[in-house]
């Protein structure tokens, strides 16, 4: 029940009260109220209530301070996005379930798939870039005299086409002439420049590589369709189990920066173990038959793998 306030309860504020708004947390407007809602421009009435009626937005609107500024922010990304502990806790430590409990229709309580695979996969990206970036490229070509360039040589292949240098002597073959002009303003230097060439390569391709996974993912979903084609599953479905699953091979990519042997060894055997476990939540079947359909999975997500990789390579390589 309202407690008693001096309140003409005109159309409008009939309006406030049918939609739920508490009108004893109305307060004379100031001199600057707005006549009008900042967000939607509904007209807004006196007494001035903290909401707008039609879209809900604060209608005393000022610049926020830093502490409301980063509460805004962490109360937005770690409380009500959830469950961003809960979520990593089944991706982690239950193989498949997140992709499960998603295509069961729990989606309130769990950071939807493409918004967690952003987020893990462009911190690994930004943490390869930094840990990268401070190891530095060093090119030893030996001797750098006339002599040494002349015998210098590299063989750069793509498939039938080839380029590099041959005794010192730039060669470019089966490739269109704007690549071979690329090619040899990256190959054909000194060794100094040359160095820095690699160094440029490397950034190149830490950055083109987070582009590259926009393919391989939906490549590695289409293989899965083709593989369980008889259980008439959508595609979307195995894109979301692509994507909690690249998710995790993207926090299994960040452990091994440290270059660790036991942590790396530890890696390399779960990786594998943790997609097969997850195909088994997420997909069922006798284990014969899901060991075959994974075997198919992997070799077509191995060769979609290393031409992407190339194409990387190859790209960073020109540009």
């Amino acid at each position: 029940m309202l407690k008693s306030f001096a309140i003409d309860l005109t159309p409008d504020n009939t309006e406030y009260v049918s939609r739920g708004v508490d009108l004893t947390t109305a307060t004379a407007a100031p001199a600057n109220a707005p006549a009008r809602c900042p967000n939607c421009s509904q007209a807004l009435v006196q007494p001035l209530l903290p909401y707008c009626p039609a879209c809900g937005q604060e209608t005393r609107v000022r610049p926020p301070t830093l502490r409301e500024f980063a509460q805004q922010f962490g109360g937005s990304y770690f409380t009500t996005e959830g469950a961003l502990w809960r979520t990593l806790r089944l991706l982690l430590l239950k193989p498949g379930e997140l992709t499960r409990l998603y295509l069961a229709g729990r989606r309130k309580h769990y950071v939807l798939p493409l918004r967690l695979y952003l987020t893990i996969s462009l911190v690994t990206l930004l943490l390869i870039r930094i840990v990268t970036s401070a190891v530095p490229v060093h090119v030893d070509f030996g001797d750098t005299g006339p002599q040494a360039r002349e015998q210098r040589n590299l063989d750069i292949g793509v498939g039938p086409a080839s380029a590099g240098l041959k005794d010192g002597v730039f060669f470019c073959e089966g490739l269109p002439a704007w690549v071979c002009t690329r090619l040899r303003a990256r190959i054909d230097l000194d060794p100094k420049a040359m160095g820095q060439q690699f160094t440029l390569f490397r950034d190149r391709f830490v950055i083109n590589l987070g582009g590259a996974m926009f393919v391989l993912m939906p490549a590695f979903a289409l293989w899965l369709k083709l593989a369980y084609l008889n259980r008439r599953m959508r595609y979307t479905e195995h894109l979301v189990f692509a994507l909690h699953v690249h998710a995790f091979w993207f926090f299994a990519l960040a452990l091994l920066l440290p270059d660790w042997n036991w942590l790396s060894a530890a890696v390399f055997v779960a990786v594998p173990w943790y997609t097969f476990a997850a195909m088994r939540r997420v997909y069922g079947g006798r284990r014969g038959r899901r060991l075959l359909r994974g075997a198919l999975d992997s070799l077509l997500y191995g060769l979609t793998l290393a031409a992407a990789l190339t194409g990387v390579a190859v790209w960073s390589l020109l540009v």
